[in-house]
């Protein structure tokens, strides 16, 4: 028998991940028998692409895969750093890169090496979840502040300094374009908050992980306006390689070698097979448009479809591939509304509480990744629910 005095830290006490946990249920139902049309997490349906996978197939039959360099290969981080040249036109040398298991490991060695116990960071609410757990179970302070259409969902200096009142800052925290909104700030109002954010000692870090799937807004990244942001990304979305779990790092240069003697301890290296994949992966922007353009009918089809059956509050979706939905006519309790959709519908989609304690019982986030013939399904077995 375990004695009582044997129990969990109190760092482990986070939220569960609703998403995954709806993906779970929808898996048990799927196991029973039942169809499911999954709108729940942000995993692309397209698999990874031709000339990654033939990499991949290749090292398999004719490498000895092993450990590498916690800053990851250099062939991958020169890519990297060409990548930016093209992409941007901003010069990031293949030093300040760093390639991580994923955005997740990229946000916990962003946390460790800027970051001291009792930081406060400051999030958008609503935003990813997994940003405030991680934070916590990193003794941080998650600082989620409420933002809504009179900033387009996003930060602003004003923000933060009501913020500051109650105490000081050591981080900002930004998605563009973000999740669960798919809104996507402009050029303008990044650079005033990155600004803000050096003129104050604020680490500002930017999840770009969405960065390639925008529907005609501005594309840019925090390194054009600073030297000293943070950047996240990784090769889940855009690319398509969310089970590769392999992503990136571009840090400011005081910031590299710590966060690298961090990762060796953490995590060794990535793993050597998913980095030849991706180095493949940046070369395959023809094949990836035209998964894009599959997301951007997704994305018509369902403006479009939602507010016929009275889904007709919706956020702007500049980016991503995300639908963050108003359900109040309808519901105030999201986790309740989308369990029964689930079971009664056979449409999994995310409860707003996921990402907004506070105000998400009013919103549900739909997912527009997946195959288009599964998006009309789920507008017709919506349809029916909502009537």
């Amino acid at each position: 028998m375990i004695k009582e005095t044997f129990s969990p830290s109190i760092r482990s006490d986070v939220a569960p991940f609703i998403a995954m946990d709806v993906l779970a249920e929808a898996a048990k139902l799927e196991a029973s028998g039942r169809k499911i049309v999954h709108m729940e997490v942000g995993q692309p349906s397209a698999p990874a692409p031709k000339s990654a996978r033939a990499a991949a197939q290749e090292a398999l039959i004719h490498g000895r895969l092993g450990y590498t360099e916690a800053l990851g290969i250099k062939p991958l981080r020169e890519a990297l750093s060409a990548h930016y040249l093209k992409t941007y036109g901003a010069e990031v040398p293949a030093e300040r890169i760093m390639v991580t298991t994923g955005s997740s490991a990229g946000f916990n060695l962003a946390f460790l090496a800027a970051f001291d116990p009792g930081d406060r960071v400051v999030l958008t609410a609503p935003g990813y979840p997994a940003y405030r757990n991680i934070l916590k179970a990193l003794g941080l302070v998650p600082v989620e502040v409420e933002v809504g259409a009179d900033t387009r969902w996003s930060l602003t200096p004003e923000h933060l300094v009501q913020v500051q009142k109650d105490g000081p800052i050591k981080g900002v925290l930004v998605a563009s374009p973000a999740n669960p909104t798919g809104t996507m700030m402009t050029a303008e109002a990044l650079e005033e908050l990155i600004r803000y954010c050096e003129d104050e000692n604020i680490w500002f870090i930017s999840d770009e992980i969405y960065h390639g799937l925008d529907y005609g807004g501005e594309q840019i990244t925090a390194l054009n306006t600073s030297r000293n942001a943070l950047i996240i990304n990784s090769f889940s979305k855009y690319y398509c390689m969310t089970g590769w779990r392999i992503g990136w790092m571009v840090l400011p240069e005081q910031l590299v070698r710590p966060t690298e003697r961090i990762a060796q301890s953490l995590y060794i290296s990535p793993p050597e097979l998913s980095q030849i994949a991706a180095i493949a992966a940046l070369n395959s922007v023809q094949e990836l448009e035209a998964v894009k353009a599959g997301y951007a009918a997704n994305r018509e089809l369902l403006l479009e479809g939602l507010p016929r059956i009275g889904l007709d509050r919706l956020l702007p979706v500049d980016g991503a591939f995300y639908i963050y939905a108003d359900i109040s006519r309808f519901s105030a309790d999201s986790l309740d509304f989308a369990k029964r959709m689930l079971h009664e519908a056979g449409v999994a989609a995310t409860p707003g509480v996921d990402f907004d304690p506070v105000h998400g019982h009013e919103f549900l986030r739909f997912s527009f990744a997946g195959a288009h013939d599964d998006m009309k399904e789920a507008l017709d077995r919506l349809s029916d629910f909502l009537r």
